[in-house]
């Protein structure tokens, strides 16, 4: 039996029926449906609508199709069901007998996807909180272990100035933090209950909203009937957070694959993630680190096909909002599926820290440190600038870094360089300079650190303690 009937008493297209049912996909909410189910039925009950007697039936029958969804992949291949919440019904009925009709008194399919959609967005976003905290935890692993070790950092993608590998890990932490908060604040709108909506005026029944929303872990309940049932704001801004977390996932992923070439040679490609040529018997291919980049644009694509799905629709519900699950679905997969792969690739991977430190120590990367010696010295900063600019120069002409010229050409730029100047271009000296609140100087680094440690525990208890 379908959960509407036709004015006309005609059958559908049989093309059509099978074109827009959307079971195939939305059965992925079956839990959910069964939880927001269990809280309507005590509402029902709590109305006088059911039975105590009817309660227990539908309680047990609700519990026996999710036993029988996780037990049985056949259970779940229904070609009739139109959709998710059609075939809770059905597979009740078959249960416990017509009784099972009654819980969907006071009700609509609009309201019951609505609430749906919200539990799995919030799943998700639980999951990828907890993994994420993970990552970023493996992250600060690598850097507490590079100790001092130093790099090259760039601009433009060309030397700039030493930083400690560490801290360059750490940028990359911030970014996966920013991501997690991204995903807390949403968790803040998705986190409330459209049961007893309706489908747009409210329900017809006097239930709880209040209890039904507390049963299920809500903050409290939609505020108007018309926008709970249409809205997907929620959707929108989980899946943009998405694309923005697998934009960053795909910088670091650009990077690492960049330096894992033999070119820079700054990272050993783990052989659990890499795959060789089918032709060329010497390649190891960083598959993983490809495979993360290329994820961000389908992330980002459903973005935007979310938002032009329903950037036209007039209030309330419309069947194009169907529309709206499928890229929610691939997006919480694909990152939930991601992340725990690049966890493993980092804590797989390994640096080359003597290749770094050599890197870190040549192509003028102390010119800054030269001018701030001068600064130091009472030179105006755009001079000093300049005349080291110069003293590069001559560096170039003989194929020499700063600190192997002699003091007198030095001198012959601007007399106040010294013979301590030589002390101040070592890499230990250009590190420790930057000694402000996220700079690279050591123990600024080990400050970041603690913090990122602190926040990442924050962001762990804080998954933990949602039911």
């Amino acid at each position: 039996m379908k959960m509407w009937s036709p004015r006309s008493g005609q059958a559908l297209d049989p093309d059509f029926e099978r074109w827009q049912r959307s079971f195939e996909f939305d059965q992925r909410l079956l839990k959910h449906e069964l939880a927001a189910s269990g809280a309507h039925a005590r509402a029902l009950k709590d109305a006088a609508i059911l039975s105590s007697s009817e309660l227990v039936d539908i309680l047990q029958g609700l519990e026996k199709i999710g036993d029988l969804a996780a037990t049985s992949a056949e259970f779940l291949q229904d070609s009739e069901a139109e959709d998710v919440h059609h075939f809770v019904e059905k597979q009740l009925v078959a249960l416990i007998g017509d009784s099972g009709y009654k819980l969907h008194s006071g009700r609509s399919r609009n309201e019951q996807i609505a609430t749906d959609l919200r539990l799995y967005v919030r799943a998700a976003i639980d999951q990828q909180r907890a993994d994420l905290a993970e990552f970023a935890g493996v992250l600060l692993e690598k850097a507490e272990r590079a100790g001092d070790a130093a790099m090259p950092a760039y601009t433009h993608l060309q030397r700039a100035e030493p930083v400690l590998v560490s801290h360059w890990l750490l940028a990359y932490v911030e970014m996966f933090l920013r991501d997690a908060d991204r995903l807390a604040d949403c968790r803040k709108r998705v986190n409330v209950c459209p049961l007893g909506s309706g489908a747009v005026a409210g329900a017809t029944l006097s239930l709880d909203r209040r209890a039904m929303a507390a049963s299920l872990g809500f903050d409290g309940s939609t505020a108007n009937s018309i926008d709970a049932t249409s809205d997907r704001d929620f959707v929108l801004e989980f899946v943009n957070a998405l694309s923005q977390l697998a934009l960053h996932l795909s910088r670091w992923a650009e990077e690492m694959i960049l330096f894992s070439t033999q070119e820079f040679g700054f990272v050993q490609l783990p052989e659990t993630y890499s795959t060789g040529s089918s032709a060329m018997p010497q390649k190891k291919n960083p598959d993983l680190l490809e495979l993360t980049r290329g994820k961000a644009g389908r992330v980002i694509g459903n973005a935007t096909a979310l938002m032009i799905s329903v950037k036209g629709l007039p209030l309330a519900y419309n069947k194009d909002l169907q529309e709206t699950q499928e890229p929610l679905f691939d997006s919480a997969e694909t990152i939930i599926a991601l992340v725990p792969l690049v966890t493993g690739w980092m804590q797989a991977m390994a640096f080359d820290y003597e290749r770094m430190q050599q890197a870190a120590q040549s192509g003028f990367m102390n010119a800054w440190a030269a001018a701030t010696y001068l600064v130091e010295r009472g030179v105006p900063s755009r001079l000093a600038h300049q005349q080291v600019g110069r003293v590069v120069q001559k560096c170039v002409e003989k194929a020499c870094e700063i600190q192997d010229l002699p003091l007198d050409e030095l001198r012959s730029i601007n007399p106040l360089f010294d013979q301590d100047l030589y002390t101040s271009l070592t890499l230990e000296s250009v590190l420790a300079i930057h000694d402000v609140p996220g700079g690279t100087a050591p123990a600024r680094v080990r400050q970041a650190m603690a913090a990122a440690k602190r926040m990442i525990e924050t962001i762990s208890e804080g998954v933990n303690a949602h039911p």
